[in-house]
């Protein structure tokens, strides 16, 4: 607003004594003061309003108008209440430093005055920053991001004094303000626990912003998400922003200013997203040819194309970890594939880290409810100190659970399993059956969010991958093919039963229930299991010598 909007404004009592020639200056707040220095607080633009508590002589008139020119102030207000008149040795003062000066009438308080520049104030800079994220959309939907989230978070910074991040659902900060005064940074826990709010509001459908106090500090959460599915397929792999304001009283143009930075943003991470089609691709290829036995010389190409995708500027091909991840919803209508997929990206980075740059180094692909990951390691070098140690199950959870947690509430669960590292394409197959097993271990133990390592295998899964390839063949189709050739011809399923049998530790009970079965019917297949195969799934050799067979089918 310009000064002389004010003086037009006559409920304000405002009288000009000087500066008429001036009145054209832009008024970008207001502040109240009666130090003899006020420098500190001054930052350019301001009305400032006193009451001539510092005048002590005529002198001060002088040092102290010499003090607000140097800060580009708009424009001084001086109250008539101390003294009356205002004195003649300010109003000179005053045209010496071509700095407007009014006259405040004793009636009209300095609080009915900075409420309406703070309102007036307020409204232009939301139309402004409206404008100016309304442009920064049209520049990023049609072509490539004007720097990212941050520039919009420095617009709310500057022009609308808010405070606001971008994190991820695990609680990682994906953007903040880049502003010198933006204050202190986010801790890793607080911002854990702000995802964690915003995941447990979410799950119960109320719409955003949801409101939480944290520390001492209130948070307004907006989600950043797509519309149009069903919340459990997005809510685990959402951004959402954080702003550290009550937005419970604000007007609805202001709301509707967040909801637009929310949709600038939701184009980034479009953005980001379709950035990790190579490498999801890389990832898929990669695991089919490994499922499906392909030759190592051919795995070994793939890798080859994946190593500089993932680790560019690597000068030796590097080691290799495999960690998979499955979540589940009860009732099973949902798939979570796509979400495990998007929660191993993001758990596989450094929370500490921000910006998306880290998850570039990682490729995961998606299956059903499954997703894996094929994470590259630098080789350790002559001194042993490199990331090629690996990562650890315990290590991935700490930050991340009570987040996650809330986010799954009553009705969802994520188990995660990890290999060791291995050398070589060849070890691939062991690493991916490594980590699934691990998975299964996680998912034994209680509570919504588990995972669990290699190095907690029972010795036989780290056998399996050196059988030979001869040897695998005999001994599943000793003990598996007569089972195929019965379910070709009948189609009974005695496979999946028995896979089923054997995940479920041999409860009968449990098993029926997953198959959907009565336990007379679970029993009947189950018996004939054990006719065509002459084994008793009573005994524990049996049932060991059939998982095995699985497990290398």
């Amino acid at each position: 607003m310009r000064l002389r909007a004010l003086l037009d404004t006559r409920t304000l009592g405002l009288r000009l004594l000087g500066g008429e020639d001036e009145l054209d200056r832009t008024v970008r707040g207001v502040m109240t003061t009666d130090l003899r220095d006020p420098s500190r607080y001054l930052s350019g633009g301001e009305l400032v309003l006193t009451g001539l508590a510092w005048r002590r002589e005529p002198e001060d008139s002088e040092r102290f108008v010499r003090i607000l020119a140097a800060a580009n102030v708009a424009g001084l207000a001086a109250g008539e209440a101390e003294l009356g008149a205002i004195p003649d040795d300010l109003v000179q003062a005053c045209l010496h430093h071509r700095l407007p000066l009014f006259a405040v009438e004793e009636a009209v308080s300095f609080a009915s005055i900075t409420e309406h520049v703070v309102r007036q104030v307020s409204s232009e800079r939301a139309g402004d920053l409206a404008a100016v994220v309304d442009r920064h959309r049209r520049l990023m939907t049609s072509g490539p991001a004007g720097g990212g989230p941050e520039v919009v978070l420095d617009l709310l910074g500057s022009d609308l004094d808010l405070r606001a991040w971008v994190l991820s659902p695990t609680g990682r900060q994906i953007a903040g303000s880049t502003l010198a005064d933006s204050g202190p940074e986010l801790s890793g826990e607080l911002a854990a626990r702000l995802a964690g709010e915003h995941l447990a509001a979410a799950r119960t459908g109320r719409r955003g912003p949801h409101r939480v106090t944290l520390a001492g500090s209130t948070y307004s959460l907006f989600p950043i998400r797509y519309e149009g599915r069903d919340l459990r397929q997005t809510v685990l792999s959402d951004w959402l922003l954080a702003v550290e304001a009550d937005a419970g009283d604000w007007p609805e143009e202001r709301l509707d200013l967040l909801h637009g930075v929310t949709q600038l943003i939701a184009v980034e991470r479009d953005r980001r997203d379709a950035a990790r089609t190579v490498r999801r691709r890389l990832a898929q290829e990669v695991l089919e040819l490994v499922q499906t036995g392909a030759p190592p010389a051919e795995i070994a190409a793939r890798l080859r194309v994946a190593a500089p995708v993932l680790l560019p500027g690597l000068g030796s091909a590097p080691h290799w970890q495999i960690v998979v991840a499955r979540v589940e919803w009860e009732g099973g209508d949902v798939p979570g594939g796509p979400v495990a997929q998007s929660l191993l990206e993001e758990m596989l980075v450094d929370p500490g880290t921000s910006g998306p740059e880290p998850s570039d180094r990682i490729a995961v692909a998606h299956t059903g409810d499954e997703a894996v990951a094929l994470v590259p390691l630098p080789v350790p070098d002559e001194s042993g100190d490199s990331s090629a140690t690996g990562l650890h199950a315990g290590e991935l959870l700490p930050l991340v659970q009570e987040p996650l947690g809330r986010g799954l509430a009553d009705d969802g669960r994520l188990t995660v399993g990890v290999s060791a590292s291995v050398h070589s394409a060849e070890g691939l197959r062991g690493a991916l059956e490594e980590a699934r097993h691990a998975r299964r271990v996680a998912a034994a133990r209680p509570g919504r969010v588990c995972a669990a390592g290699h190095e907690e295998l029972a010795s036989h899964v780290l056998l399996l991958p050196f059988v030979p390839d001869d040897v695998r063949r005999a001994f599943t189709a000793r003990l598996l093919d007569p089972l195929r050739d019965y379910d070709r011809r009948h189609r009974a399923e005695l496979i999946p039963t028995l896979e089923a049998f054997l995940d479920c530790d041999g409860s009968w009970t449990r098993c029926a229930t997953r198959l959907h079965l009565h336990v007379n019917t679970l029993r009947y297949r189950v018996g004939r299991i054990e006719q065509l195969t002459g084994r008793d799934l009573s005994r524990l050799e049996d049932k060991l010598d059939f998982f095995l067979a699985l497990r290398m089918s």
